[in-house]
């Protein structure tokens, strides 16, 4: 299986997927195509919340500002999946989450040396360079036995940035914000534990298990399938209720 994910909407992925079909039979699963685009951080995270879910994989990601400038390409291996992407620490926060789940196997990163023989366009890598990429590694017994694919002596890390938990409240930052409006933040969910309402930005604001427990367009905080707080409206945008988007610093007193 080789999965793919980027910002690409319509129609660039198709080229990416012809590319990977002439060299190999994979069977090739999308992702997401409408990450936010350029958003490097948003596609980190939703990316650590998908591709653990998978089987193992290769998993080919492309989200690059800097596409056509001197960034690596590399492939990321944790545990028995293989993260084809830009070097702009897109693939690391997955990578950490899908090693941890390998027994804390750890990580291992490879440089991807662009072919010689060919002319990459300097506005689409994903179809010159990370799709014929995506397909040696797949089709390699083991990631340094693919083509053109050497150990990096070093790569750009990501990391999310830290919440701050006190005894009497918490301090973070929206990380991305969903589709349905829901802002969801860094802070963790068990600061939420046996609480029934909560200080948001000096605003109260009820804490519930389900967004069905409020009323239509009635807000709320909860703890989202990631484990992290986030901030929503049933039935409605939570980024809108709590005026809050990608970036901004929320508190939240108790």
């Amino acid at each position: 299986m080789i999965t793919l994910a980027s910002d690409f909407g319509t129609p660039y992925p198709a080229a990416m997927k012809g590319v990977i079909l002439r060299q190999c039979d994979a069977r090739l699963v999308d992702v997401a195509h409408d990450f936010p685009r350029q958003d490097v951080r948003a596609a980190a995270f939703w990316l650590r919340e998908v591709l653990p879910e998978f089987p193992p994989a290769t998993h080919l990601v492309v989200v690059d500002p800097g596409v056509g400038t001197d960034r690596a390409a590399v492939v990321v291996e944790a545990g028995n999946h293989r993260i084809v992407a830009p070097d702009n620490g897109v693939a690391l926060p997955a990578a950490r989450k899908l090693a941890a789940r390998a027994d804390g196997d750890g990580i291992r990163v490879y440089e991807i040396a662009y072919d010689d023989g060919a002319t990459a366009s300097n506005t689409f890598h994903g179809r010159d360079v990370f799709a014929p990429a995506a397909a040696r590694v797949h089709e390699a017994d083991a990631v340094d036995d693919a083509d053109r694919v050497t150990p990096a002596d070093e790569w750009v890390d990501l990391r999310f940035p830290e919440p701050a938990v006190r005894d009497d409240g918490a301090t973070g930052e929206v990380l991305v914000v969903d589709d349905f409006g829901n802002a969801i933040s860094n802070v963790p969910g068990r600061v939420l534990d046996g609480r029934d309402a909560v200080t948001v930005n000096g605003e109260s604001a009820p804490v519930r298990d389900a967004y069905a427990e409020m009323a239509p367009g009635e807000r709320l905080v909860t703890v989202g399938s990631h484990g992290n707080v986030e901030f929503a409206v049933n039935q409605g945008r939570g980024d809108d209720a709590f005026g809050l988007g990608v970036g901004d610093d929320v508190s939240l007193d108790w």
